[in-house]
């Protein structure tokens, strides 16, 4: 059923009376017509539940995806099923990846019995050398809905790990990360109604936890329950939330992955950068005289995808144009081949016979030949890119430190139109590639 022409999506994802004047209002409205509607999206399968992509892609960059189909269009847009797959394929591997987050989940458990307790620990419970901290006041805040007594005669008794002086160096690591993890879900998305329920926090501080333990590399970082929040909110079921997430983080996690020498999201501040400077010279300049050469400004836009920028639906509607136009129909077996290979990194592509099935963005890629080992640029930086442009003229007149460049950046909170900022974006795409190829 549709809702009434122009109705904003904000009413799905009700906010809290007291912060309806603290944050920022929808823009996104559900358009019939436009916007990817459930007669629309059921219509584009066959009989046997093939999905004819390229026209969904068409509908979701004109006109978002309505709130009710959203979580299983986006389970196609990141990858976890493959359009050339029939229902009862997908039902069978929907099944097999509930089984294995169980295990995962499991696994977890094991090691500390606060995950799928419903409890979310917010206090550290073990030191750097792995020794348990037995502080009954830290134990209290570690288990806030636990009374101190009982919390107490369980760590005498059955939740025996907490006794344990550990040595092996990735649970230690895994356990010292879970109490960020619980400060950071206590954060995350608070000022919406869904988050008011204990559960729905356990949910995601779970998911978390599990990613931390199975991406070892990558591990947890803060950004990643901005980027999982919406995942627990649109899919009922926690392990197809989480397998969402995963594959959302198989695009992000380069911009988690931290050595001693450098943060990973430094390769798109290089590019950001590397792009300002051929399409804006004048302000690649000022930003550097600034000190603002590393683009490090950016940092928040690239880690959580602009959900400080948007209000919460409109992030959503940004997200999914810019998968869309970013689209490969090959995408699933890449990630699958990295499941089985156990490298998150990359692998084969399956051959796909009709461009269309692409996203307009990645068509440009192919048509200008970005075939090379080095994989194109994500949208995303032509995005911030886009940013940059549209406060030019502020920045080069009023900007005069770093501080300047912040507070310009930081009062376009809410005022960014993000069907405005895909198509300059993908502009800027191709004045980028054109110039380019001519440098």
């Amino acid at each position: 059923m549709w809702m009434n022409y122009g109705q904003p999506a904000d009413s799905y994802y009700e906010v809290r009376p007291e912060y309806t004047d603290d944050v920022p209002k929808t823009r996104f409205k559900i358009k019939a017509g436009k916007t990817l509607s459930v007669r629309r999206w059921q219509a584009a399968f066959s009989s046997e539940g093939y999905l004819d992509i390229g026209p969904t892609l068409t509908r979701i960059r004109r006109g978002g995806i309505h709130p009710s189909i959203r979580g299983e269009v986006w389970e196609f847009l990141l990858g976890c099923f493959s359009p050339k797959s029939t229902f009862e394929e997908r039902e069978q591997l929907r099944q097999q990846r509930r089984v294995k987050y169980a295990q995962w989940k499991k696994e977890c458990r094991q090691m500390d019995t606060h995950v799928g307790s419903g409890t979310i620990i917010t206090a550290p419970i073990i030191t750097d050398d792995g020794e348990p901290i037995k502080d009954p006041l830290v134990l209290m805040q570690a288990v806030p809905s636990t009374n101190l007594l009982d919390d107490v005669g369980a760590s005498e008794g059955s939740d025996d790990e907490t006794q344990i002086h550990l040595t092996d160096k990735q649970i230690i690591q895994w356990k010292l990360t879970l109490h960020q993890i619980g400060l950071d879900v206590l954060r995350t998305d608070r000022t919406l109604v869904f988050y008011e329920k204990q559960s729905n926090l356990a949910k995601l501080w779970d998911i978390l936890a599990v990613y931390a333990w199975i991406d070892k590399d990558v591990g947890y970082c803060q950004g990643m329950s901005d980027l999982c929040s919406p995942m627990i909110m649109l899919l009922q079921d926690e392990a197809d939330a989480f397998w969402c997430f995963e594959r959302l983080m198989r695009r992000l996690r380069g911009n988690f992955k931290c050595t001693d020498k450098s943060v990973g999201v430094e390769n798109q501040l290089q590019s950001l950068a590397s792009i300002t400077q051929l399409l804006d010279p004048k302000l690649h300049q000022h930003l550097e005289k600034l000190g603002g050469g590393d683009y490090i400004f950016a940092f928040r836009m690239f880690m959580v995808l602009f959900r400080r920028e948007f209000s919460f639906g409109d992030s959503l509607y940004l997200w999914e144009m810019m998968w869309a136009l970013e689209y490969d129909p090959g995408i699933f077996l890449v990630y699958e081949e990295q499941m089985l290979s156990s490298d998150r990194n990359g692998g084969p592509r399956e051959k796909i016979k009709s461009i269309r099935q692409f996203g307009k963005y990645e068509r440009e890629n192919l048509r200008n030949g970005n075939k090379g080992s080095e994989p194109p640029l994500p949208i995303s930086v032509f995005l911030v890119a886009s940013v940059l442009k549209q406060k030019s003229n502020k920045l080069l007149q009023e900007a005069k430190g770093l501080d300047d460049i912040v507070k310009i950046l930081n009062d376009i909170t809410g005022n960014l139109d993000a069907k405005k900022a895909c198509s300059g974006a993908m502009k800027l795409h191709k004045k980028y590639l054109r110039k380019a190829k001519g440098a």
